[in-house]
């Protein structure tokens, strides 16, 4: 297939992701709750969207104190491209962030950036309070602090249907065990690419939330505790995203190299995945031969290994390539044969 063909289909926006992995479109959108509408109270929010905005990019709870962040706290309006109250419940102000300009502020501070392209995960959340409890499910009131938090914190979270089926599977037994097999069975008509697994309960005037997280072959798990059940399920996330982070951070300019990452089993389809999933280790075409292209990314290998498998991508072993032998020749032996060597780089396929 000609290079020609492939670029074709950067012009087709009508190609969906061919992933479970969601393009998250409102990243640099943050609400902040107020409790009016003064200056006071819209300074104060500013400077909140401007530390969650930061935690979203970053995943690191040092960066929105970070000594390069100092003039852009001073003024977050070189930043800002819009912003404006709106009606509640809750009273939230609305805040707009200009992606260059944002990303421009966290090169120069030297801080790195996690992307807008994110694994999915289904959230299977009970809730335990004085009136019982109930597994949240997508379409129910409770499902609104999930969903709310969710946006705040820049993760695509989704939510099973909570049928009488998986009412009777998401129990507490269930959901604080470590055999996530029983809700990877569930999940499979959901199409995500991690659980959350959550068991909120209320404690006399507070809310605390035991949480596991099955993605990939590192499982994690926490507590937390809130107010009330969005402040548990905003503070459930903001775990989760801190623990999401390290695994897709890209890092800044100049502290990763650059390397080659082959790729067969290409279709257009594919192409179009592929170009979004490297988006964020600047990947750049270098050759296609057939079904096969070769891109130069910059980035970490562990990390590069985290993103493609978000496209379910399969790693291949290394080509091996012959080089000349380099030991002296000694007279009368025959020469040492070549011996095949590992190439650079990383190789996939669909």
């Amino acid at each position: 297939m000609r290079l020609s063909h492939y670029l074709l289909v950067g012009c087709l926006s009508a190609v969906a992701l061919a992933a479970h992995a969601e393009t998250i479109n409102n990243l640099y959108q943050v609400r902040e709750t107020v409790s009016g509408q003064t200056p006071e109270e819209r300074d104060a929010a500013t400077q909140r969207a401007l530390d969650t905005l930061v935690l979203r990019l970053t995943g690191d709870p040092k960066a929105p104190s970070a000594g390069g962040l100092a003039a852009v706290r001073k003024d977050p309006q070189q930043i800002i491209s819009q912003y404006g109250f709106e009606a509640g419940p809750p009273e939230n102000l609305r805040v707009d962030f200009d992606p260059a300009s944002t990303d421009k502020m966290l090169r120069q501070a030297g801080l790195s950036s996690w992307g807008n392209n994110r694994p999915a995960l289904l959230a299977w959340w009970l809730n335990e309070g004085t009136e019982g409890a109930n597994l949240v499910g997508d379409g129910q009131p409770s499902a609104e602090p999930v969903r709310r938090a969710a946006q705040h914190r820049g993760l695509p979270v989704r939510l099973p249907l909570a049928d009488l089926g998986e009412q009777a599977l998401g129990t507490a037994k269930t959901l604080d065990g470590t055999d996530p097999t029983a809700l990877r069975t569930a999940s499979e008509r959901y199409g995500a690419d991690g659980l959350l697994a959550v068991h909120a309960k209320q404690d006399g005037g507070k809310w605390t939330a035991q949480w596991h997280l099955y993605l990939g072959d590192r499982p994690e798990q926490g507590k937390v505790e809130g107010a009330d059940q969005a402040a548990v399920a905003d503070a459930v996330l903001l775990a989760v995203s801190e623990r999401l982070a390290p695994r897709y951070v890209v890092k800044s300019t100049g502290a990763t190299g650059d390397m080659t990452l082959q790729v067969e089993g290409m279709t257009l389809e594919h192409y179009a995945a592929l170009g979004r999933l490297l988006e964020p280790f600047g990947g750049q075409l270098k050759s296609v031969d057939g079904d096969k292209v070769i891109y130069k990314v910059s980035g970490s290998s562990d990390q590069l290994r985290a993103q493609l498998a978000l496209g379910k991508l399969s790693e291949l072993p290394p080509e091996a390539a012959p080089v000349v032998a380099t030991q002296p020749v000694v007279p009368g032996a025959a020469p040492a044969a070549p011996q095949p060597q590992p190439s650079s780089g990383l190789r996939f396929r669909w």
